[in-house]
């Protein structure tokens, strides 16, 4: 599946998606942010949940509901 996304002047990109890079971001989020190995596994667990069951445009739409 590839990802599309528009920059700053309207370009349109494409790049394809791969859950593992999403995991490698969050992994790294957290790793820098001190969150301890556990609670690492934690949430990649709970995103390879997530990736059987939400739609990338679920996940874009919770995303941008969301307070962050």
């Amino acid at each position: 599946m590839e990802e599309m996304y528009e920059n700053d002047f309207n370009e349109v990109f494409t790049e394809p998606w791969m859950n593992t890079a999403c995991l490698g971001y969050a992994v790294t989020a957290l790793d820098n942010l001190g969150y301890e190995p556990e609670k690492i596994t934690e949430v990649v667990m709970e995103l390879k949940e997530l990736f059987d069951w939400l739609t990338v445009e679920d996940a874009d739409e919770a995303y941008k509901a969301s307070d962050y």
